[in-house]
């Protein structure tokens, strides 16, 4: 998030994650704001981030309207403080990718762009930021490569200080023949940033340098072959990497080392019901704030494969699917208090809420589902006490 530093690193994670799991996240927050990140363009009929109010002890939620009026506003990120919002975009003729930058009111929940940045990228899909909130780093899909963006202490962006090309390919012709980086992700530490591309079946893993504003390479983590890795969650105990495989419709169990920045294989299981035998693509993974349930979402079933997590180990077994009454579950997101899980459904314009057992894991839909054109991102920041 050497190897004698390992050890007591991973203890020092352990210790944390036991006392904060006591403790209600967000500082006993149960009001949030969610942040909906839709396409603008043609012939998408949305405005940009859109904006919800749920309360998590009643389970309501009401929307606010837009947040804010951006250009294809997809994958989001807050840093921690909640003062600052990052989203991938375009510029408005949508040949341009950009980052936007904006300032995050925690009492309306409205945003204000300070400034945007392009990535110097094609097909930007993804953006992190480190922990201390000094560079964003983005994952630029269609070029092959991947941005770091320095931060100011005001929350705007500078132009990239690098941008890492990645080479290569994998067996499906149609899909692999070369570098699709799919998402950028720091660890907890803010030490590395993990990178899961689906042209060239690895998880690159890069050494940050927030004085330097760059990354290093160090070594990869493979995958099987035709897999095509999208996204990833670390468990909030850092010792568990969770990613999902987009072609291969798989969820692989990596553990981690904080130390040396190592991926090591532990478990590969599918995210499929077994009597499925049409098209998917698997899109995300997240899990509970406690580690006991994972959850991955797959586009084809159109449902949610919901595993229990061995708390020693950090393997899997399946529970069972909930189907997310929609199409094109692109990206879902689970509330910080654990009790909510919220689905967007890109393909048929419609997001869907679920409480949480926090016993089984099992899902239950609740009330109509909201109506918001095709939305991609769910992002949770608690409401200004």
């Amino acid at each position: 998030m050497i190897k004698g530093h390992c050890i007591g690193y991973g203890v020092i994670l352990t210790i944390l994650w036991m006392v904060t799991s006591a403790i209600p996240s967000q500082a006993a927050a149960t009001q949030f704001w969610v942040y909906i990140g839709t396409y603008t363009r043609p012939p998408h009929a949305s405005k940009g981030i859109y904006l919800y109010r749920l309360d998590t002890q009643t389970g309501e939620i009401v929307e606010k309207g837009v947040a804010a009026e951006l250009a294809d506003p997809g994958w989001q990120n807050v840093p921690p403080g909640d003062k600052f919002l990052y989203s991938d975009g375009s510029t408005d003729d949508h040949r341009t990718s950009v980052i936007f930058a904006c300032r995050l009111d925690r009492t309306s929940g409205l945003l204000t762009l300070l400034n945007s940045q392009p990535t110097h990228g094609k097909g930007t899909t993804h953006v992190d930021v480190d922990p201390t909130g000094s560079c964003a780093v983005t994952a630029n899909y269609s070029s092959g490569d991947i941005s770091v963006l320095p931060i100011n202490p005001d929350g705007t962006l500078e132009p990239p200080s690098a941008v890492i090309k990645h080479f290569g390919s994998s067996i499906n012709p149609d899909r692999q023949q070369h570098p699709f980086p799919h998402s950028c992700n720091f660890d907890p530490s803010g030490k590395f940033v993990l990178v899961p591309d689906l042209g060239v079946d690895k998880v690159y893993i890069y050494r940050f340098d927030a004085a330097g504003k760059k990354l290093t390479e160090i070594e990869p983590a493979p995958v099987k072959p035709g897999s095509g890795p999208r996204h990833l969650s670390f468990h909030p105990n850092g010792k568990f990497v969770y990613l999902i495989n987009e072609m291969g419709g798989t969820v692989t169990v990596f553990g981690w080392d904080g130390g040396s920045g190592r991926m090591t294989t532990l478990q590969t299981i599918s995210t499929l019901p077994l009597d499925y035998k049409g098209v998917n693509t698997s899109a995300e993974v997240h899990l509970l704030p406690s580690g006991r349930f994972l959850y991955a979402s797959n586009r084809g079933p159109n449902d949610l494969a919901i595993f229990a997590v061995d708390p020693g180990t950090g393997l899997l077994a399946l529970k069972g699917f909930e189907s997310t009454r929609g199409k094109g579950p692109r990206d879902f997101d689970i509330d910080p208090t654990g009790n909510f899980l919220i689905a967007a459904n890109q393909d048929s314009d419609s997001v869907v809420m679920y409480r949480i057992d926090q016993n089984t894991g099992a899902l239950t839909a609740m009330g109509d589902m909201l109506h918001i054109p095709s939305p991609i991102c769910v992002t949770f920041v608690p409401v200004a006490q």
